[in-house]
C-alpha cells in the first residue's frame, strides 16, 4: 500500500494568549449559532454569546465569509485530529475511522457543510487545504482497514461521507441539538455494517469524492 504525504495543517495564527482565547471563543460561539440558526445569524449575537465586543469579532474576522470559513476549517481539522489521535493511540485503523465518524457528528458537520456551497468561495486556499488533508487521511485509514481485513472492500470514502452527512442530519422540524440521543446510535449501526466480511453485495460501485463533486 502506498502512503501519500498529507498536506500540513494550516499555520497557526500567532496571537497573545488573551487574543487567542477570544478568537477561539468567537469560533466556538459561531459554530454553535450557525448550527442552531443558520449562517445568517447576526454577528452581534455571536459576539454576545462569545462574551466579546463587536470590535473584537471584526478585528479577527473582517467579514461573515471569513468567520464561516474559519468555522468550517476548524471543524474539519478537529475531526482529522480525532482520527489521527485514535490511530496513534491504538494503531487500529477501524477504530480511527469510528473516531472520525463520531467526531464529525459531534461537530455538527451535516449542519455546517451546506454553508460551503451557499455562503462563500468553496475554492478558497484555506478550505481546500483542510478538505484535502481530511480526504487524504480518511482515504489512507480506509485503505489500512481494508488491508487489515477490517473494512469491506466495496466501499469508498464518498460512501462514508454521504452516510455521515445523511445519518447525522436531524429530521425536518427537529432541533439539531436534540438529535444527539439517536445520531451516534445510528452511526454505530452504519459503522458495524462497514466491517468485513461483508454480509451482502452492494449495488453499484464504491463512491469517490470525485463522484460526489460531479453530482
Amino acid at each position: 500500500m502506498q502512503t501519500t504525504t498529507l498536506p500540513a495543517p494550516r499555520p497557526a495564527i500567532r496571537l497573545r494568549a488573551d487574543a487567542l482565547r477570544n478568537r477561539e471563543r468567537i469560533v466556538t460561539a459561531a459554530r454553535e449559532m450557525f448550527t442552531e440558526f443558520g449562517p445568517d445569524v447576526p454577528l452581534d449575537e455571536i459576539a454576545r454569546r462569545a462574551g466579546v465586543g463587536n470590535a473584537t469579532v471584526y478585528r479577527n474576522f473582517p467579514d461573515r465569509d471569513a468567520l464561516v470559513r474559519e468555522v468550517v476549517c476548524s471543524v474539519m481539522e478537529r475531526t482529522v485530529a480525532a482520527a489521527e489521535d485514535a490511530l496513534a493511540e491504538t494503531g487500529d485503523a477501524f477504530e480511527a475511522l469510528e473516531r472520525f465518524v463520531h467526531a464529525a457528528a459531534a461537530e455538527r458537520v451535516s449542519a455546517l457543510c451546506p454553508m460551503v456551497e451557499s455562503t462563500f468561495d468553496k475554492n478558497h486556499p484555506d478550505l481546500e487545504a483542510s478538505r484535502l488533508r481530511c480526504e487524504q487521511l480518511i482515504g489512507e485509514i480506509m485503505d489500512r482497514a481494508k488491508a487489515a481485513g477490517q473494512l469491506r472492500a466495496d466501499v469508498g470514502i464518498g460512501d462514508l461521507m454521504v452516510a455521515v452527512a445523511q445519518l447525522s442530519r436531524p429530521p425536518a422540524g427537529t432541533l439539531c441539538l436534540n438529535a444527539d440521543r439517536f445520531v451516534h446510535r445510528h452511526l454505530q449501526l452504519f459503522l458495524d455494517g462497514l466491517r468485513a466480511p461483508a454480509r451482502s453485495a452492494l449495488p453499484g460501485t464504491a463512491l469517490t469524492m470525485e463522484d460526489l463533486r460531479k453530482t
